[in-house]
């Protein structure tokens, strides 16, 4: 098996008695852990996959990802916030109920103890539920926004979290309003919207700059994130590919990882030696 395709485990049926056959997880992630000691910059891109564990659905699986259950251009569209608001966030209210109780997993927590540790200079993340940082990481980019916080598209005002979700519960369409009575709109990237500049040029700058970009939970479909790899591989970096499902970049992979993503983390941080520390209460504990 060439060097590329280390951990790309061959369908089920392909090894002896119908076994999943290939290279263990134990040695995909030593392969992967000694690609991270000789980069001089490592860097992490995370999707949706990194948080199922924690209990959030992804949004594209058959069955039971967000999209299969409603239309995204129905009600995460920027016109439709414009239009309907009462709709759209009869929609977002649910999902900030949905996030409200969830925690760091231990994914998280391993990638936020590679970079105290200096081996992880940055997280790229399309994910909006402060996951991360709860779970310790300093350096995150934020390319879809957060739902940390929900502006005013008329005057510009801003307002955190938890007064948002008290003006929603005050409002008697679960609207929350504005200082001006204009709807507050969360400060995540609708369909329809581009993405904040200034993290996305963080992003490309630091996947350009990355000596090995680790692809976590990702379905590499959504653009323009989804070309971050290919930037770190036009400079000369490598990628390691880690989620259950495959992606248009599988063969360009250094390391191919398809198990869970917490047990595929934890075999690489044994592999690494590096101690994961769990959180306080406040900033979202994994104990």
């Amino acid at each position: 098996m060439s060097d590329r395709a280390v951990g790309d485990h061959q369908r089920a049926g392909d090894g002896p008695s119908g076994t999943v056959s290939g290279p263990t997880t134990e040695g995909a992630a030593q392969r992967l852990a000694e690609l991270i000691r000789q980069a001089k910059s490592v860097v992490a891109l995370t999707g949706a996959g990194i948080s199922v564990p924690s209990g959030i659905p992804d949004f594209r699986s058959p069955q039971t990802g967000l999209w299969s259950q409603v239309d995204p251009m129905e009600v995460a569209h920027i016109s439709v916030f414009r239009r309907d608001p009462e709709r759209f966030w009869s929609f977002y209210g649910r999902r900030f109920d949905a996030l409200e109780d969830k925690r760091p997993n231990r994914a998280h927590a391993i990638l936020a103890a590679l970079e105290r540790e200096g081996r992880l200079d940055a997280v790229i993340t399309q994910n909006i539920d402060r996951l991360h940082g709860r779970a310790g990481s300093r350096q995150v980019i934020e390319v879809h926004g957060s739902i940390a916080s929900s502006s005013c598209l008329r005057c510009g005002g801003r307002f955190p979290l938890d007064e948002v979700r008290r003006r929603q519960a005050l409002a008697a369409n679960g609207v929350p309003l504005c200082d001006c009575e204009a709807p507050l709109k969360p400060d995540v990237v609708l369909f329809g919207e581009l993405l904040p500049v200034a993290a996305i040029e963080r992003a490309e700058q630091l996947a350009a700059a990355a000596d090995l970009l680790l692809c976590i939970g990702s379905s590499l479909e959504v653009y323009p994130v989804a070309g971050l790899p290919e930037l770190t591989l036009a400079a000369g970096g490598r990628i390691a590919i880690i989620t259950q499902g495959p992606t248009r970049l599988d063969h360009l992979a250094a390391v191919r990882m398809r198990g869970d993503v917490v047990e595929e983390l934890e075999a690489l941080r044994l592999a690494l030696g590096v101690e994961v520390w769990a959180p306080s209460r406040n900033t979202g504990s994994l104990a």
